[in-house]
């Protein structure tokens, strides 16, 4: 478990440990492993985008004499903000933990995984299938991750390891709440004619994200699932979690993209700021209908 320190993944670890497996959970500080450690659950300390953390898990993993069953893919950051307002320095950062990071374990794990015949589970999300406004970033480093578990799934099934995604929707955890504190920050970046252009929307999908995730699941039950696809004997190569994630799953293999945009467009149109009439532009330039 790559990200253990709170939410899904603290979650998830406790699960599976309850389910009997010895789970090397891991966190970024030591007060987040002092928080986690507990029967059946190891802290390892492990940030994803530094090989040398990297390296030391892939060693304390060959001096174990048990086979590694799972690699749990989970640790991740949301950063949401138009395209046109990110920074570059932040495309780069959330590429390099929510999909490098990933295929970097992987990488290392994969001679321990082949010799046990275990399985990968990737954390993906609702974002890997559809990008809404202002997750460019985040959706597109999930987009790829969708592609190369695709890629990899065809690569070693043949040699005995299995490779599943999970797409969460909108799950209770603190991780939408850092998104919105972010969202906010790079927001307030933004020049004056941006802010015109987008303020309203950011606005509109910080609420949105917000409501989304309080009418989530709960990060135990989205830890079932995760703990399905780690435990099932014939795993699925997909499952989601939440019904949200279902519906828009099914939605984005039968509506065309227009159509989704407009689908799209008329969800997030009440979460905009009553005075915009829900449209999208300049917040002073509301046209008479």
């Amino acid at each position: 478990m790559t990200g253990a320190s709170t939410g899904l993944g603290a979650a998830a670890a406790r699960e599976l440990a309850r389910r009997g497996f010895h789970v090397l959970a891991g966190v970024r500080r030591d007060r987040d492993a002092d928080a986690i450690r507990s029967a059946g659950i190891e802290p390892v300390i492990l940030d994803i985008t530094e090989p040398t953390q990297v390296e030391a898990l892939a060693a304390r993993i060959a001096d174990d004499p048990r086979a590694l069953h799972a690699l749990v893919n989970n640790a991740g950051v949301q950063v949401n903000a138009p395209v046109e307002v990110l920074p570059m320095a932040e495309w780069r950062r959330v590429f390099e933990i929510n999909l490098f990071g990933h295929i970097a374990v992987t990488q290392a794990l994969l001679p321990a995984l082949l010799r046990g015949r275990g399985r990968v589970i990737n954390i993906s999300s609702i974002g890997g299938r559809i990008a809404m406004p202002t997750y460019g970033a985040y959706a597109g480093a999930k987009f790829a991750l969708e592609a190369v578990s695709d890629s990899l799934r065809r690569e070693v099934a043949p040699l005995g390891v299995q490779v599943v995604v999970v797409q969460p929707g909108g799950v209770r955890t603190e991780m939408a709440g850092r998104g919105i504190e972010t969202a906010n920050r790079l927001a307030a970046g933004m020049t004056p004619e941006q802010d015109e252009r987008y303020g309203d929307l950011v606005q509109a999908i910080n609420t949105l994200m917000a409501s989304g995730t309080a009418a989530g699941l709960t990060a135990d039950a989205a830890a079932q699932v995760v703990a399905e696809a780690v435990t099932a004997r014939r795993p699925r190569t997909r499952y989601t979690a939440g019904r949200d994630a279902t519906v828009l799953v099914r939605l984005s293999r039968i509506l065309s993209d227009r159509v989704l945009d407009r689908v799209s467009a008329a969800n997030l149109r009440r979460h905009y700021p009553k005075d915009t009439g829900g449209r999208q532009g300049p917040r002073a330039q509301l046209r008479p209908q």
